[in-house]
C-alpha cells in the first residue's frame, strides 16, 4: 500500500499525517511551538530549530507508524507564509525567519517602495498594495538595517521552500507563495517581475517557479538520515498553509471560498478572471494558471487565547457556557480586534484593539462574545469586498476555531452566509498529502477527498441587530485611528508617562 506524508508548519504547531490514496488517515502527530516576539512588531521563527527540527521529528514518528509492507510514496510540506528565510551557500540561516503579515517591522520600507515603484503600478502588476504581508519590503528592511546579513545571504526562501531545499537541495518556490512575495511577482502573467526583483533582491538569485503539486526533487541521503524517510522519496513543492488547507476541503472551483479559523483568520476565494482590489490580495492559485483572492486578519484565535489568559485561564467549556448565557449583541459591547495591528482591509500596523460601550454590567461572557462578534464583523467587511469580484457559491469553514460552535454560529449570523463544515478537519497537512498523491501520479489531478459533515445557517432573527451593530462597528476604527496611533507611538518609543 502506498502512503503519502503531509506536514504543515503552522503558527502555533506543526502537524503531520500519513494518508492512503483513498484519503483515509493512517497516523497523525502534532508538535506545539510558539512564535518569537523579540521586539514590538516583530514575529520570528528559528528555521532550523522550529521548522526543520519539527519536520524531522514528525517524519520519524510517522514513518515508524507506517504499517508493514507499505511505502512512503511522496512527501509534501506546507507552512506559514509568505515568510523570509535568508541563508548562506550551505543553507544555514543568516538570521531568524521573518514571518508573514503579523511581522510589521518594514512599515517604512513599504512606504519607500510604494513611492519609488508607484502604487497603481504595484496593484496592476503584483495584484495588491504593499503591506506587512509582502516579502519585498522585508528584504529591503534587511538590506537597510542588517547590511552584513544581506551581504552574507545567498538564497531566500519561504517556510515550505526552505524545507523543500533541506530535503532535496533544490532552490524553488511555488507560484502561489511567489505571488504573495509582492512586488517581486507578476500575478497576472504567473512570472517573476525581473526588473523589480533585481532592484530589491540585488545579488540574491530568484528561485525556480513551480506549482504546488509538482515534484521538485527527491530526498537526499543526508535528509533521509535526519527524517527517517527513504532516500529517493519524491518531494512535492507544497505552498502556504492556508491555501493547502483550502485545497484539503475542496476549495478549487471558481466561487469556492474558505474561511480558516486559526490564530488569525485567513480567507481564500477562487476567481475566474484577474481582479485587483487594494484591500485584498490577488494571488496565483494552487492549480496551474488559476487565480484567487485572499485576505487575512492579524488576530483571531490569538485574541481569544489572550482573553482566556488575562481573565484567569478558565477552561473553554466554562467560558463557552458563559458566552452562551449572553444574548447576541453583547448588550452593546463592541470590540475592534486589532491587538496586533491589522492586515485586511485596513493594512494598518499601528492599529490597536478598542473595547467600546463597556459598563459595570458586562461580564467575562460578554467580553468573549463581543470578541467573537468583532472578529466576525471584520470578516463581513472582507466578504463584501470579495463579492465585488465574484460572489461566492459556497463557503467552507476550516481550522481549529471551527470547534467553537458559538464562534461559527456568530460568523454566519453576522455575515448572513451559510458555512459548510467538513468531516475531516485535520487541515493543511491533509491537503499536503493530497498534493503529494497528485504530484506523484497516484490519484487523478481532480481528486477531492473532502466530505461535508454539516451546514451552519445564519439565524434571520438576529440580522437587523447585527446590521445595526455592524454600522457602528465600522465607525470605530476611523473615529479612534489618530488617538490609537499616538498610543502606539508612545508604546514603541520606550517612553512611559510620568506618574
Amino acid at each position: 500500500m502506498d502512503l503519502l506524508l503531509g506536514i504543515d508548519m503552522g503558527t502555533g504547531s506543526s502537524k503531520g499525517v500519513l494518508v492512503d490514496t483513498s484519503g483515509s488517515v493512517v497516523a497523525a502527530e502534532t508538535l506545539s511551538h510558539s512564535v518569537s516576539l523579540p521586539r514590538p512588531g516583530w514575529a520570528e521563527f528559528d528555521p532550523d530549530r522550529v521548522w526543520w527540527d519539527e519536520v524531522c521529528h514528525l517524519s520519524r514518528r510517522l514513518v515508524a507508524q507506517a504499517p508493514r509492507g507499505t511505502r512512503i510514496a511522496g512527501v509534501c510540506v506546507s507552512g506559514v507564509g509568505p515568510c523570509l528565510v535568508l541563508t548562506d551557500e550551505e543553507l544555514d540561516p543568516c538570521r531568524p525567519a521573518i514571518l508573514y503579515g503579523i511581522d510589521t517591522r518594514a512599515s517604512e520600507e513599504i512606504d519607500l517602495l510604494t513611492l519609488e515603484l508607484g502604487p497603481e503600478q504595484i496593484i496592476e502588476r503584483a495584484g495588491t498594495v504593499l503591506s506587512s504581508q509582502a516579502v519585498g519590503p522585508k528584504i529591503e528592511w534587511v538590506r537597510r538595517h542588517e547590511p552584513e546579513v544581506f551581504t552574507r545571504a545567498r538564497r531566500w526562501y519561504s517556510s515550505n521552500s526552505y524545507v523543500a531545499a533541506k530535503l532535496t537541495g533544490e532552490y524553488v518556490i511555488d507560484h502561489h507563495t511567489a505571488s504573495q512575495c509582492d512586488p517581486l511577482y507578476e500575478t497576472r502573467h504567473f512570472r517573476w517581475n525581473d526588473a523589480w526583483a533585481e532592484r530589491i533582491c540585488g545579488h540574491l538569485p530568484l528561485p525556480r517557479l513551480v506549482w504546488p503539486s509538482e515534484v521538485v526533487g527527491h530526498v537526499h541521503d543526508q535528509a533521509a538520515e535526519a527524517t527517517g524517510l527513504p532516500a529517493g522519496t519524491p518531494v512535492v513543492a507544497g505552498t502556504v498553509d492556508a491555501y493547502s488547507e483550502g485545497f484539503s476541503v475542496g476549495v478549487r472551483k471558481s466561487g469556492d471560498q474558505m474561511l480558516m479559523y486559526g490564530s488569525t483568520m485567513f480567507l481564500v476565494q477562487i476567481i475566474d478572471a484577474y481582479h485587483s482590489d487594494p484591500a485584498l490580495w490577488t494571488t496565483a492559485g494552487i492549480e496551474a494558471d488559476t487565480l484567487a483572492l485572499a485576505a487575512g486578519t492579524s488576530t483571531a484565535g490569538s485574541l481569544i487565547n489572550w482573553l482566556q489568559t488575562i481573565t484567569g485561564g478558565a477552561a473553554f467549556d466554562e467560558i463557552t457556557a458563559e458566552v452562551a448565557a449572553v444574548r447576541p449583541g453583547s448588550e452593546g459591547l463592541l470590540v475592534l480586534p486589532y491587538l496586533a495591528g491589522e492586515r485586511t482591509p485596513v493594512f494598518d500596523a499601528k492599529a490597536r484593539g478598542v473595547v467600546a460601550g463597556v459598563t459595570l454590567r458586562h461580564t467575562r461572557g460578554h467580553l468573549f462574545r463581543a470578541a467573537y462578534e468583532g472578529i466576525s464583523f471584520g470578516i463581513r467587511q472582507i466578504l463584501d469586498r470579495f463579492d465585488d469580484a465574484h460572489v461566492a457559491t459556497r463557503s467552507v469553514a476550516v481550522g481549529g476555531g471551527v470547534r467553537s460552535d458559538v464562534w461559527v454560529q456568530t460568523m454566519s449570523d453576522i455575515t448572513g452566509r451559510p458555512q459548510l463544515i467538513p468531516e475531516q478537519t485535520i487541515g493543511a497537512s491533509y491537503g499536503d498529502a493530497l498534493l503529494a498523491a497528485i504530484g506523484v501520479g497516484l490519484v487523478p489531478p481532480q481528486t477531492d477527498w473532502a466530505k461535508i459533515a454539516r451546514v451552519v445557517e445564519p439565524r434571520p432573527e438576529y440580522r437587523e441587530l447585527y446590521d445595526d451593530l455592524y454600522a457602528t462597528w465600522q465607525e470605530l476604527y476611523p473615529a479612534t485611528k489618530s488617538q490609537v496611533h499616538r498610543l502606539t507611538e508612545i508604546a514603541t518609543s520606550g517612553h512611559q508617562p510620568i506618574v
